[in-house]
């Protein structure tokens, strides 16, 4: 077997640990090149930079809230900066590597973020944003329009509320498929959830772990040998694997994020001008065929990509393609 189930799922689920919740202002410094292995401090903002400073800045922003940076920056931040961008990645504060003292509110983050651009004297870059960085992203943009040169949405949810529901239908055609009954009665029950809960939202990504609506069904010899790659990786690995809890909570209690409709903002921001993208597989079960039409046709039809044999991670799932959408699309 080319990587352990448990394994290959871990690098694929970037939200999953919001599943988990239930069942188990300072100005910060911002500090380079540190150990992958070391505990930051309660304002350190773990980042780590590939690439020339001197070339177009692409900054990653990781899913969450409460993961980290580390499947992209093991898999693909190099192979990025190869194609001739300064890729910078980092964990949000309070998440990952970055500390623990956090307030968890988009403020804050939006502020670490420009901070962060600041100290690399960054006036403007392309926003990787993935899953739920992709909201990071699309908020910043809103606030400095003027530092964003792009974004780029990668498995990133619009409407949370869309989500859970595609979520929920995918689980149940497996759990039926499998007549899996004792999963179909949680499903019913589920169901019957406050669907503004922090609950309803935590068993939503358990199922679709459970269910692996995360997975690719027959991944390409290039995702197997980067998924190897990482599982083999001593000092990302364990970050890989490793899931927050105080992130989700604190997000939900203070920006209610599960119940967010971007849709709106994303039309503002499209008719400012503002150049988005988005690159989603057509095996990631976290969104249905008409959320990515209803993408395509804000983006335009040579600015949104569904890639076969692609999941939640098209970076790592499909790279060569992926590499060569960001050549093609940050060359304009």
């Amino acid at each position: 077997m080319w990587l352990k189930p448990s394994a290959r799922k871990s690098a694929q689920c970037l939200w999953v640990f919001s599943a988990l919740l239930l069942i188990w202002s300072a100005k910060p410094i911002l500090a380079q090149g540190l150990d992958p292995l070391s505990v930051a401090s309660p304002h350190v903002l773990y980042q780590r930079s590939f690439g020339n400073p001197t070339q177009p800045a692409v900054i990653y922003l990781h899913g969450g809230p409460g993961y980290n940076c580390s499947v992209f920056e093991a898999t693909a931040a190099q192979a990025l900066a190869d194609e001739g961008f300064f890729v910078l990645v980092y964990d949000r504060r309070g998440e990952g590597r970055s500390g623990t003292e956090a307030a968890y509110t988009f403020e804050e983050t939006l502020v670490d973020l420009n901070l962060l651009l600041e100290e690399h004297n960054i006036t403007q870059a392309t926003l990787l944003g993935h899953s739920f960085g992709g909201v990071v992203g699309l908020l910043f943009a809103d606030r400095h329009p003027e530092k964003v040169s792009a974004l780029v949405l990668v498995g990133a949810p619009i409407a949370l509320q869309e989500t859970f529901r595609t979520i929920i239908k995918n689980v149940r055609t497996r759990y039926e498929a499998k007549a899996d009954s004792v999963n179909l009665a949680y499903i019913r029950q589920l169901e019957q959830m406050d669907t503004t809960s922090l609950a309803y939202s935590s068993y939503c990504f358990l199922h679709a772990m459970q269910a692996g609506l995360y997975s690719v069904a027959e991944p390409t010899e290039e995702a197997k040998i980067l998924y190897e790659t990482l599982a083999n990786d001593s000092i990302l690995f364990p970050h890989a694997r490793a899931m927050g809890y105080a992130a989700p909570q604190g997000f939900w209690k203070n920006e209610t994020y599960t119940t967010l409709n971007l849709w709106p903002l994303l039309g503002s921001r499209l008719a400012d001008g503002l150049r988005v993208y988005g690159i989603y597989g057509k095996e990631d079960g976290l969104y249905s065929r008409a959320q990515i039409r209803r993408l395509e046709q804000h983006l335009g039809e040579t600015n949104l990509v569904n890639l076969d044999h692609c999941s939640h991670n098209p970076f790592v799932d499909q790279q060569p393609v992926f590499l060569a959408l960001m050549r093609g699309w940050l060359a304009q």
